[in-house]
């Protein structure tokens, strides 16, 4: 799995809006505007500071992918997002070495449409897969 980079640090939060002011405080910027993601049902946001890239992912519904998380975990990074030059080998090579898919690959609107995974592993926790 050479071909793995880290993309972003997916940052869960109840409100987005007010993270955002408070990331900005911390000197992170905006990379790209608020997206709402109707597959997801989550708004996100892509922030950057020092070459580190967050993503803010906000349920926007109760029955959000994220909502469970939410009232599990409150506001606290939950995924670590891998971007990948050979997604279908990748994706085989992690659910081979115990990654279990939570989800199908599927557009994401906050990503341009490129197509994404979540996997679980029980001692790495969730990571994405992006194509």
């Amino acid at each position: 799995m050479s071909t793995l980079t880290v993309h972003h640090i997916g940052y869960l939060v109840k409100k987005i809006e007010k993270a955002i002011q408070t990331f900005q405080s911390l000197g992170y910027e905006i990379e790209q505007e608020t997206t709402y993601d109707d597959i997801r049902k989550v708004n996100i946001c892509f922030l950057i500071k020092d070459g580190y890239r967050i993503e803010l992912v906000s349920p926007v519904s109760e029955d959000s992918v994220v909502s469970g998380l939410m009232k599990k975990y409150k506001n606290c990074p939950y995924h670590i997002c891998y971007e990948t030059a050979d997604f279908d080998t990748d994706y085989a090579s992690l659910t081979a070495n115990g990654f279990i898919a939570i989800d199908t690959p599927t557009s994401a609107p906050a990503m341009k449409g490129r197509e994404v995974v979540f996997l679980n592993s029980a001692t790495a926790g969730i990571i994405e897969l992006l194509k």
